[in-house]
């Protein structure tokens, strides 16, 4: 009787520096984390009908834009977000690659609005404007967090001696954000001060 209680009382203390429940309340992080990230992108992309119907209505020579900005939040909507999204890379990538197109439509599409000074003047083109800003702040935040989240979950699948619980429950590594064309982004921007003729 007593060696079984000692057994058991030395295999629960064992057992507490696992890391078993320190990667539940990481995963559970990682899983809010993402929840918002993909929040403030519904956000976005709530904001953009609106935007384009506004726009629409001062450049309609922009057909193509338009249809790009709509056609990349399409993609975008296409793609179901769960949390389960996060363990597959795979569709994890694809997220990101829809995310990245649709942030390329939206700078064509804030290009197009420089040509129409009546357009920047539109009280409700320049709410639009400032939420949608907002929202690209808000995206920026939420995708930090997640970033900060995957990280100190990362660490603890690989970290002795937590890794073996990792192993032992099948806790595989997150993946995080990444930018597809780091070497293009690493690239300094060339400045020229000369006037184009």
């Amino acid at each position: 009787m007593r060696v079984s209680v000692l057994c058991t009382v030395v295999l629960a203390t064992q057992l507490a520096g696992c890391g078993y429940n320190a990667f539940q309340t990481q995963d559970e992080q990682v899983k809010a984390a993402w929840s918002e990230v993909v929040n403030q992108y519904q956000r976005r992309a709530d904001l953009i009908p609106n935007l384009v119907e506004t726009v629409k209505g001062f450049a309609q020579q922009e057909r193509d834009v338009l249809l790009g900005v709509t056609e990349a939040r399409s993609k975008v909507g296409s793609i179901r977000a769960t949390p389960e999204l996060i363990n597959d890379p795979q569709a994890f990538q694809l997220f990101q690659a829809a995310q990245g197109e649709l942030s390329g439509a939206l700078s064509r599409l804030m290009v197009v609005v420089e040509r129409y000074p009546e357009l920047k003047s539109d009280q409700n083109f320049r709410d639009l404007q400032a939420q949608l800003e907002g929202t690209e702040n808000r995206i920026t935040v939420a995708r930090n967090r997640y970033i900060a989240a995957v990280q100190d979950y990362n660490v603890t699948v690989r970290k002795f001696p937590t890794n073996l619980t990792a192993m032992m429950f099948g806790y595989k590594t997150k993946p995080s954000f990444t930018v597809e064309n780091e070497a293009e982004i690493a690239k300094p921007p060339s400045v020229s001060f000369e006037r184009k003729q």
